[in-house]
């Protein structure tokens, strides 16, 4: 457990990838093969179901220091944090508790039927045992809610660090199906429980944004040219009746979609495709904000099927019947695309990406313009004469999107950040007039510099109005303007509005909480879109 925690205060106290990266190595290449098990289901979440309500424990926690509970909820909101409150707030250690990782995880498995009374015993006892770091540390395990600073990705690069193993394999390994109690750390990132060679996807090929002027591209018959789709970019890959679809994170979502691969199954080739997933209805592209409510859920029932159908844009093919066909130019490889789509009866779902004919640049310009009304984020620009590359290569594609969206708005709450910003409020909520209220509409916490998050951070430390855990409400004074991709109706938000990546744009000092935008003139902008 010790190394466990160290390992935890290692990548928390770093924003730098390859750091966190090489505490991940240090810690597999010194653990126990169960604890390195532990290790990946935890931050993989596979974690066991919560034995404990967090409401018992913070009970507990006032009972045993006879703690009012207005002072702990003082202390909470400081802390802004409930197991790291509870950690901080029980007494020294009256003995210690030497367990490994896995000895803890089988104790809070084994926790989950006990009765309320044994419950409190242990985590007593548990509280009692541990220094202040490993406190936090069991608190956040028993509560099911550990949330650290390492993506699937860096857990991949740290095990392929380690092992020499492909990053594709290790992610499809450790994001398959496997058990804890019947499989090995070796059998596991050496992938025995899958077959690699079916599901093994390709590196995407990745675009810069447009940065020239366009008649420096020279002439444009020789550019493929297709809308830009705000989905999720996808891998789709059929090899011996078996599917596997890839997000561009590289991460094994095929469950998400089943509906995709009902669809792949029609085709009797084999073959690796690229697109776009999106939301697709009535023949129209939806919005990113209808696509969400069907990411990352394990089950997808048959109403969200229905509500949030999903269809794949295919807009290149890297493998066919078996054979790599990168290195052929992007024009034969779209000729074998378009053959591969002729094998099937029409599926209304799959479709081929558009190529946008124009014999003039300059009939692209409006063309983008309008991009934004089919929900299309702008244009790609892809050499009819390019290879299929590994992440990006300058000149070859080119992504040309539409101007943003923005509003003026207030800030009215502020939370500190975390890591090195966690003396500094750096995460902003924002709203706009609704008469002579004020009503949200988004979040943002980059824009600013270093500067400029100084002296907001000033701001709020003067002019906070009240405290809701770790947030401050604050007078409604700083005006910002607002940039974002996209805007959508949204029933979850109380402004009746949800903003597609919303970012601040510029610090607005030259207005007024007077000069903001209205809830009716951020809501016209989707009709403008």
């Amino acid at each position: 457990m010790k190394d466990f925690v160290a390992l935890i205060n290692a990548v928390e106290i770093t924003n730098k990838t390859n750091a966190k990266i090489q505490a991940l190595v240090d810690y597999f290449s010194k653990a126990s093969p169960k604890d390195k098990l532990w290790c990946i289901a935890i931050f993989t979440g596979k974690r066991p179901s919560r034995p404990v309500k967090s409401t018992l424990m913070k009970q507990w926690c006032m009972a045993l220091i006879n703690l009012p509970e207005w002072l702990f909820l003082e202390s909470y909101s400081t802390v802004g944090d409930l197991g790291e409150t509870l950690a901080l707030l029980h007494p020294e250690p009256t003995h210690s508790i030497e367990k490994s990782l896995s000895q803890w995880m089988q104790d809070i498995i084994a926790l989950k039927p006990k009765t309320e009374a044994e419950k409190k015993a242990y985590v007593l006892d548990a509280w009692s045992g541990l220094q202040t770091q490993e406190r936090l540390i069991f608190n956040k395990l028993i509560g099911g809610s550990f949330r650290i600073g390492v993506s699937k990705k860096t857990l991949v690069n740290a095990l392929e660090k380690l092992s020499g193993i492909d990053a594709n394999q290790l992610m499809h390994s450790i994001i398959g199906n496997w058990d804890i109690d019947s499989i090995t750390f070796e059998a596991l990132i050496n992938g025995t429980h899958i077959n690699y060679d079916n599901s093994k996807p390709y590196p995407f090929c990745l675009a810069y944004a447009l940065e020239k002027p366009l008649d420096e591209l020279g002439a444009v018959n020789t550019w493929q040219i297709e809308y830009k789709w705000d989905g999720i970019r996808g891998q789709i890959v059929k090899r011996n009746g078996e599917i596997y679809i890839w997000s561009r994170g590289e991460e094994l979502v095929t469950q998400q979609f089943p509906e995709l691969v009902h669809a792949m199954q029609q085709f009797k080739n084999d073959f690796v495709i690229d697109g776009e997933i999106l939301a697709l209805k009535n023949n129209s592209v939806l919005l990113f904000n209808d696509l969400q409510k069907r990411l990352n859920r394990k089950n997808v029932s048959k109403k969200l099927l229905e509500e949030v159908p999903v269809g794949f844009y295919a807009y290149d093919i890297l493998e066919y019947n078996g054979k790599d066909i990168r290195h052929k130019p992007l024009e034969e490889r779209r000729l074998s695309l378009e053959a591969l789509f002729k094998t099937t009866t029409a599926l209304a779902h799959i479709k081929l990406s558009q190529c946008i004919q124009t014999d003039h640049w300059e009939a692209l310009q409006a063309i983008r313009a309008a991009s934004r009304a089919i929900n299309s984020e702008g244009l790609m620009l892809k050499q009819k004469a390019s290879p299929y590359h590994v992440g990006r290569k300058k000149g070859d594609w080119w992504k040309w999107k539409v101007d943003p969206l923005t509003i003026d708005a207030v800030m009215i709450y502020a939370q500190k950040g975390s890591g090195r910003r966690s003396s500094k409020y750096t995460d902003y909520t924002f709203a706009v007039k609704n008469g002579d209220a004020l009503v949200t509409v988004a979040k943002a916490y980059s824009g600013l510099t270093d500067k400029e998050i100084t002296e907001v951070s000033r701001f709020v430390t003067k002019n906070a109005i009240e405290k809701f855990g770790p947030v401050r409400t604050v007078k409604p004074e700083l005006v910002f303007e607002i940039a974002f991709e996209g805007i959508a109706l949204s029933n979850r938000h109380k402004s009746g509005v949800a903003l597609r990546f919303p970012r601040i744009k510029r610090w607005r000092k030259d207005k007024t909480v007077e000069d903001i935008d209205t809830i009716a003139s951020v809501k016209s902008l989707i009709k403008a879109q």
